[in-house]
């Protein structure tokens, strides 16, 4: 089994769209445990704010697999296929880490994302303090600390679907 790491936002119907990821996630791997949810302005682009938080699961599915998944429940949730990156999103999923893998392909691994923004980092320092990054070398914990960027969130008071929601906090 392969422990992955999947970072979730939405700024489009964020309450509806983050619950409805939460439920699929855990109709696809079983038990999942979650970061708290945070608020975000948008980044790279000038848009409503977002609601993000990272997801831990345990798979059998390879890489592709997950990613092919991620790409089917955000298309049933109304993202095109086709989106550009910067941009609103009813729901974005992206697989940030599985196990300690590098590569490029099908997707790199980990996200790029991880070092550069704070809404992806911040909830993966608090769900996977002492995991290591395994191209930095660093816990997570250890590259949030280290983490000078200029990006503003705030954790917000969710309600989850299903009261009995693990979460990191």
């Amino acid at each position: 089994m392969a422990l992955i790491y999947i970072s979730i936002g939405s700024n489009i119907e964020r309450d509806l769209h983050i619950r409805a990821a939460y439920l699929e996630l855990c109709a696809l791997f079983g038990e999942i445990r979650c970061s708290a949810v945070y608020e975000s302005e948008a980044v790279g682009f000038s848009g409503d704010a977002f609601y993000n938080l990272v997801a831990e699961a345990n798979t059998d599915l390879s890489v592709a697999d997950c990613v092919a998944a991620f790409k089917t429940i955000e298309q049933k949730y109304g993202r095109p296929a086709t989106s550009p990156k910067f941009c609103g999103k009813r729901l974005d999923l992206d697989l940030l880490t599985y196990d300690q893998w590098v590569c490029s392909s099908p997707v790199e691994l980990p996200r790029d994302e991880i070092t550069k923004n704070a809404f992806v980092l911040l909830p993966l320092s608090e769900l996977a303090p002492e995991q290591i990054h395994p191209l930095t070398g660093l816990s997570y914990q250890q590259m949030w600390h280290n983490y000078r960027e200029d990006q503003k969130l705030w954790p917000i008071e969710f309600n989850w679907p299903d009261a009995t929601v693990a979460t990191a906090v």
